[in-house]
């Protein structure tokens, strides 16, 4: 009878099988800490999405309060005017069928009398404005509005209908008038009263420019008689929000304006001639011809068209905004944009003190750090919007800074390498906020600053044997 043995023989293939695994995860120890590093800071783009997300929405917010503030107060202005109006009648003819002899039908002209507009542009504008900025709130958020006083004046040359071929006798002089385009007269407090040559006519509300949906205008009389250029002026205060334009619609243009406003943004198809901007405010001066419009000096609408329309004028407007290019809300979403790149800083830090000092840093304790860090933008994005900015920043750094250091020291077993921690972190915020502040040059200096960083990796790593240390 044969009896089973118990198996005395080699170690089974499966035990050598671990340790080949358990080699190979020795010698690549390096390897997957660094993958898991770099998989943490993927995960870590989760939050600093959700911060982004909360970002829009207060920016959402913002904007819709913003709206609701300038919507009762009043929108972006654009003046455009004054335009000169004059009817005139003019011929049609038209072939239509009559009965003739026989039941059969002959093909007759037909004579009719139309009316159409004739419109004139001024030779000379000149506006001389005074824009007074107010700041309106509404829970958190504010708004810039502001209210101008412009005072308008300049000269017609007497309407010439040569051009047209038109006769005088055909012209309706009587019904002649003066017609503004003004976006918003929510600002008007008094009768507007147009002074024309030496009369003094009062502006009436309504659109006299087709396209245009709001605006002012004046008959005029005595342009039958007058033989030379026919002076005029307005007085008008607006009140708006986000920007002030003029069109150029003189053939010789010159605005001037003046505001304490310290932060101006100039646009349009024209940029100032002079200017002079101090913390006090600003003071501007343009002077524009009419070769830069898109528009003739004189038209009409006999055919049906017309020439100077809501988009032509905006083409050539010029003016200023008063809105700052970069606010809070936005400081913020580009600073989230280097979110990434500090957190694999910091990161990097960690990783080295790891290696050179035979540290063993668990991936919770990377993550409790990373959690910090997209902290930081939380609390950057919730401050700003009740004190400014710099503040803000400097408030949400430092208690990020300390609660970083804080762990840091219990992590890091080492007083020196808190210290380095902290100046890192110091070195980080400080060159973020300069960033933030450097709006033309902020990619040339991240560039720079990122060259900085990888040469000091450069010279820390430099005799570093990766092998060696794995295999030890």
């Amino acid at each position: 009878m044969n009896s089973t043995e118990p198996n005395s023989g080699p170690v089974p293939p499966r035990i050598t099988g671990i340790s080949e695994v358990r080699s190979f995860l020795k010698r690549c120890t390096t390897m997957f800490k660094m993958a898991g590093v770099a998989l943490l800071i993927l995960l870590l783009l989760v939050p600093l999405a959700m911060i982004r997300s909360v970002l829009q929405e207060r920016l959402g917010r913002r904007n819709e309060a913003v709206a609701n503030i300038t919507s009762s107060w009043g929108s972006d202005q654009t003046i455009i005017g004054p335009v000169l109006i004059v009817p005139y009648r003019y011929t049609v003819k038209t072939w239509k069928e009559q009965p003739a002899a026989g039941g059969k039908f002959e093909r007759v002209e037909a004579v009719s009398t139309a009316v159409a507009n004739a419109y004139f542009l001024p030779a000379v504008m000149k506006i001389d404005g005074a824009v007074d900025p107010t700041e309106l709130h509404r829970g958190i958020y504010r708004a810039v509005v502001y209210s101008a006083k412009l005072e308008l004046e300049g000269e017609f040359a007497r309407p010439d209908f040569s051009e047209q071929r038109i006769e005088d006798k055909d012209v309706l002089w009587e019904e002649a008038l003066v017609a503004f385009a003004i976006p918003d007269l929510r600002g008007v407090k008094e009768t507007l009263q147009l002074k024309w040559g030496a009369q003094s006519l009062p502006l009436l509300p309504g659109s006299k420019l087709r396209g245009f949906s709001s605006g002012i205008f004046a008959p005029v009389g005595g342009l039958r008689e007058s033989s030379g250029t026919i002076p005029w002026k307005l007085g008008l205060t607006v009140r708006g929000s986000g920007g002030l334009a003029f069109a150029p619609v003189g053939i010789q243009n010159s605005v001037k304006l003046t505001s304490p406003w310290p932060d101006p943004s100039f646009r349009g198809a024209f940029l100032p001639s002079e200017r002079n901007i101090t913390h006090d405010g600003f003071t501007a001066n343009w002077q524009v011809s009419y070769y830069g419009r898109n528009y003739p000096q004189q038209w009409t609408d006999q055919d049906g068209a017309s020439v100077l329309t809501a988009d032509s004028a905006q083409s050539s407007a010029f003016g200023v905004n008063l809105i700052s290019g970069i606010d809070a809300y936005r400081n913020v979403e580009r600073a989230i944009k280097y979110g990434v790149l500090f957190l694999a800083l910091v990161f990097t830090a960690f990783f080295l003190f790891e290696m050179l000092s035979a540290l063993r840093i668990h991936p919770f304790q990377y993550a409790i750090v990373g959690a910090a860090f997209c902290l930081f933008y939380l609390g950057l994005l919730s401050l700003s919007e009740f004190i400014a900015f710099g503040l803000a920043y400097l408030v949400a750094a430092v208690v990020t800074l300390l609660l970083i250091c804080f762990y840091s020291a219990k992590v890091l077993k080492s007083g020196r390498r808190t210290f380095i921690i902290a100046g890192l972190l110091a070195a980080i915020y400080g060159f973020l906020y300069v960033s933030l502040q450097l709006q033309d040059y902020s990619l040339l200096f991240g560039t720079a600053g990122l060259f900085v960083v990888l040469g000091i990796v450069i010279f820390i790593t430099r005799n570093i044997d990766w092998y060696a240390r794995d295999q030890a």
